[in-house]
């Protein structure tokens, strides 16, 4: 109980909470901007077999 205590009072605890805050929300933003940009590319080279522009 004197972790978690530590864990939200302290200087060093509240910038742990604030890295492991913002780690998440980056991997979290990370994953949706990659999965989003695979999504458009294979939409863009789908397009392109249909159209016979494909290399």
């Amino acid at each position: 109980m004197q972790a978690l205590t530590d864990f939200l009072t302290t200087d060093y605890g509240l910038m742990s909470l604030g890295v492991i805050a913002f780690t998440l929300i980056m991997g979290a933003y990370i994953g949706r901007f990659v999965a989003r940009h695979i999504k458009e590319d294979t939409e863009a080279h789908d397009r392109a077999v249909r159209e016979g522009r494909a290399t």
